[in-house]
Formats: C-alpha cells, sequence, structure tokens
C-alpha cells in the first residue's frame, strides 16, 4: 500500500518536470522572427524558486541539478555553469526555508531578487574568467530585472493552479518535508 502524501510527492514531482519540459520548449520555439531588443525572463528559473520556497520536499536538489543542466545543454549555455550557480542559489533559498512560513512575500521576493542578482553577476563574471563568449552584463541584469517583474505570476499561478503552498510547521511535521 502506497502512502498518499508519497504519491502526492510524486506527482508533484511529475508535475514540475513537466511544467519545466513546456518551458523549455516554448523558449526554444521561433515564435518571433525579428531580433530580441529586450531578454525575456528565464520562467524555469522563477518556477524553480517559486517551488523551492513553498514545497522545498518536492524540488530535490538532483531533479534540479538534472533540470538545469538540460536546460543549459538545449539553450546553448556553456554545459553545467548556470546549472551549479542556480543549485547553489535554490540550495540558499532552501536554506531559508525553515523560517519561511510566515515569511511575508515582499521579504520572499527581497531573498529571491538577492539570489537572481548574484546568480547573473556570478554567471557573468565566471564567462569572463573563462573567457567564453557572453552578453554584456547589463544585457543579464535586464534579463534578471524581468524574471523579478515574472516572479510574482510564477508564484500565483503555482499556488492558484497547481495548489503548491507553503507548508504549515504541523504539515511538515507530518511527512511534508524532509
Amino acid at each position: 500500500m502506497v502512502d498518499p502524501a508519497t504519491t502526492q510527492r510524486w506527482g508533484y514531482r511529475l508535475l514540475f518536470v513537466a511544467l519545466a519540459a513546456v518551458l523549455l520548449f516554448l523558449r526554444l520555439l521561433p515564435l518571433d522572427m525579428m531580433p530580441a531588443t529586450l531578454p525575456g525572463p528565464d520562467l524555469l528559473l522563477c518556477l524553480v524558486f517559486a517551488w523551492v520556497q513553498r514545497r522545498p520536499d518536492i524540488v530535490t536538489p538532483l531533479l534540479l541539478g538534472a533540470l538545469l543542466f538540460l536546460s543549459d545543454m538545449l539553450l546553448g549555455r556553456a554545459p553545467g555553469l548556470w546549472a551549479a550557480l542556480a543549485l547553489i542559489a535554490a540550495e540558499f533559498l532552501r536554506s531559508r526555508h525553515q523560517g519561511s512560513a510566515e515569511m511575508p512575500f515582499a521579504v520572499e521576493l527581497a531573498f529571491v531578487a538577492g539570489a537572481v542578482i548574484a546568480l547573473t553577476v556570478a554567471y557573468w563574471a565566471a564567462q569572463g574568467i573563462f573567457a567564453v563568449p557572453a552578453p554584456g552584463l547589463s544585457d543579464l541584469l535586464m534579463q534578471a530585472v524581468f524574471t523579478l517583474t515574472a516572479y510574482p505570476a510564477v508564484v500565483g499561478v503555482s499556488q492558484l493552479g497547481f495548489n503548491i503552498r507553503r507548508l504549515s510547521p504541523t504539515e511538515a511535521d507530518s511527512g511534508g518535508a524532509r
């Protein structure tokens, strides 16, 4: 007999992988034939950070590493660099999760903003150190700003559409979190 909490957890993991696959697929589609003047938000990063803040038991580091490495390979980024930095940022946010059940959304957004900005600057610096051709810091920071403006919408869709909410301390004790 399978525990209902385990079944629900694995169902949410499959949903997370499906959402990530859809986001990657949409990002790969040639929807606009004109050259992009402004970078779009990184919706996969928003999804990762939103779900790590709300349900850290669903989004495991191994799952995150695999999905982010796959996105590096598909999007033509330096293999593993963005994935490693995003995984470090996600684990930082996961470590802040213990007190986040009562944390206001503005504070959560501030933590996510700090993580996204640090991730962007570290990515740009690492590419510069290893002499990898990369966009300028201003382009990367512009994408970070658009990512941060999309974050509340991704959180709203996660909460309203998929019922991904923060666990209360009693739910976390009953097997909802590690």
